[in-house]
């Protein structure tokens, strides 16, 4: 537990990659999506985009910037974090938005003066939510805030019944009131935009949080000396553990779904490895070890 602790809290930190290396190494992973049409499964790293697709692991065309809070609705991406070595964008982002598919990035707003590691969209829905670390221009607090019109304007949330350092944060892919949160305490459900959170059965730490794309279930994972995967039914709160690959000193840090193959998901854990399942998490097929692909 005291070692997954420093796993989770030190930023995940690695040592530079000889140029020797494969060209596509993953570092620094701060997200997990596929792209609309199921074809591709993106992650985003510490020196751009990587893409799996065909059983190949490629850079994705685009900047190669270090992306955090990383995250994907039906028809777009939004992230934050900072831009690539001469690139002359402004460090750090706020809010970015890539209509084609990580190409291109359009600013939506705080540009130098906050990093979102902690950034959730919903897939159908026009919400954003975010963890701000610090007051900004249109934040005046830390917390829960989101936005419904592309961060023209902000709200905060209450975020009543929170408890714990924040880990990971995600949005209901139909309803912007729906919004889940995991923290040092566990995971937390709101139905009410974030003013309201109801704790959801999970044993010791919450890590990640991930809503499937039909809306009826909040997958999460936690770690209570063991690393734990679940999924929890929002109508009836029926909990289901899942049956996870073989970890050894490690565990899930985001879980994303195939639009395209709804039984399909993929899992990165926080020493950068990538799972990919057909059939909903009784079987796993392993596409790439400690930051390198398979």
């Amino acid at each position: 537990m005291n070692h997954l602790r420093v796993l989770v809290f030190t930023g995940l930190l690695f040592p530079a990659v000889a140029a020797a290396q494969p060209a596509v190494n993953l570092q620094h992973v701060h997200g997990l999506a596929y792209s609309a049409d199921g074809k591709q499964l993106m992650v985003p790293s510490h020196h751009g985009l990587a893409v799996y697709r065909d059983g190949k692991w490629s850079k994705a065309p685009g900047p190669a910037h270090d992306y955090m809070g990383f995250t994907a609705a039906r028809t777009r991406l939004y992230s934050s974090g900072h831009p690539a070595e001469g690139s002359g964008l402004v460090n750090p982002f706020g809010l970015i938005r890539s209509d084609d598919g990580g190409r291109t990035w359009q600013k939506r707003g705080l540009e130098g003066e906050t990093d979102f590691h902690l950034l959730g969209v919903s897939w159908n829905a026009n919400a954003i939510y975010v963890w701000n670390p610090e007051p900004n221009s249109k934040m005046r607090a830390a917390g829960v805030h989101f936005t419904l019109n592309e961060g023209f304007t902000w709200r905060r949330a209450e975020a009543k019944g929170v408890r714990g350092k924040p880990h990971a944060i995600a949005v209901h892919p139909t309803d912007p009131k729906i919004v889940a949160i995991a923290t040092a305490a566990g995971i937390f459900l709101s139905r009410d935009s974030g003013d309201s959170f109801e704790p959801v059965a999970a044993k010791g730490q919450g890590l990640s949080v991930f809503f499937d794309l039909d809306g009826k279930h909040l997958w999460h994972s936690s770690y209570d000396g063991s690393p734990r995967l679940a999924r929890t039914a929002l109508q009836g709160g029926a909990n289901t553990a899942a049956t996870l690959p073989a970890l050894t000193n490690d565990a899930v840090a985001y879980v994303a779904q195939n639009p395209a193959a709804t039984g399909e998901y993929a899992i990165s854990t926080f020493e950068r490895s990538v799972y990919v399942t057909p059939d909903g998490g009784r079987t796993w097929r392993q596409i790439a070890r400690n930051g390198r692909g398979l």
